[in-house]
């Protein structure tokens, strides 16, 4: 792990935050692709039999950050926490998972618990990796909410009923046999 100039990955999280606030405006993730090398990796657990995992910059903007996250337009992920080793050259950020649906109280749908991202820096300002982690109990919770209140988008909607069909979705492998590893 190279040792990176501590200015220079504080601009690469600047760089980063700035990219995800146009990208939650869009409503459309996948510009933030550019920010990776060509052939980084970026996956997640999703259970204790199935890991996710995209390989190269055209699968991160078409898996990670464009099936992945359909549906999830007008959701924002305001990072809470940042912290930064410049010695290993990662960077650790903690984010919450916020819709802009909101329940009848007016407060929104969010997601509780933490979830949160690992990056390897590459240099030029790309990420080499990407490792999420998040509380599926506490998103599926979130999702049956919506659901039953009739507030989940047409996106999403296609969403679940992919995962319903039973039928192989591009960049899901079960755990242990992804072409990256988690760790």
């Amino acid at each position: 792990m190279p040792a990176f100039p501590r200015d220079e990955l504080e601009e690469m999280v600047r760089r980063w935050l700035a990219a995800n606030r146009r990208c939650e405006e869009l409503g459309d993730w996948r510009p933030l692709a550019e920010l990776y090398t060509e052939d980084a990796t970026y996956g997640w657990n999703v259970g204790p039999d199935q890991d996710f995992m995209a390989v190269g910059r055209d699968e991160i903007r078409d898996l990670a950050l464009g099936s992945e996250m359909g549906g999830l337009d007008g959701w924002s992920y305001p990072y809470q926490s940042i912290l930064i080793d410049d010695r290993g050259g990662e960077v650790v950020g903690f984010w919450k998972q916020v819709a802009d649906a909101r329940r009848p109280d007016g407060t929104p749908y969010e997601v509780a618990g933490i979830g949160g991202s690992r990056f390897r820096y590459a240099g030029g300002f790309r990420w080499s990796w990407q490792r999420d982690w998040f509380d599926l109990g506490n998103v599926t919770s979130v999702f049956v909410e919506m659901m039953k209140a009739g507030v989940l988008s047409d996106g999403m909607k296609r969403r679940l009923d992919r995962a319903a069909s039973g039928a192989a979705i591009p960049g899901y492998y079960r755990r242990g046999q992804a072409p990256a590893s988690i760790w």
